[in-house]
């Protein structure tokens, strides 16, 4: 699955137990009709997937989704989701329009004075 949006909030890597298990947050807005800010987690090395992204980039991330279950001490059963990304692509393109020759105004454009609108055109429409 894929998410596409802007970078609205990258979070540092933060590491957990002993083990070292590392998360890293990443907030992407979509961008639609009613706008959602969509939480993906990025776990173990692909903590360092984000290190060359930044916030108002636009970006795709590919995407699993994740569910658990989980009994809590009183024996009650509770399901949690995440969304982890694997990997993430910028949507923007780096290069502009220096290569595209130049645009001339409108004014630089001259309307032609020796039009006849009895001369007959032999176009079909």
């Amino acid at each position: 699955m894929e998410v596409q949006g802007r970078i609205k909030m990258i979070d540092e890597a933060k590491t957990y137990g002993n083990n070292g298990f590392r998360k890293r947050e990443l907030v992407i807005t979509t961008e639609e009709q009613y706008p959602q800010h969509i939480l993906v987690e990025f776990v173990q090395d692909k903590c360092d997937l984000l290190n060359n992204y930044s916030t108002g980039q636009q970006v795709k991330v590919s995407i699993n989704l994740r569910g658990r279950e989980w009994v809590n001490p009183q024996g009650e059963t509770k399901y949690f989701n995440s969304i982890q990304g694997w990997r993430i692509e910028n949507l923007q393109t780096e290069t502009g329009t220096e290569n595209m020759p130049p645009v001339p105004p409108v004014e630089a454009f001259e309307p032609a004075d020796d039009l006849n609108e009895e001369d007959h055109d032999d176009l079909p429409f």
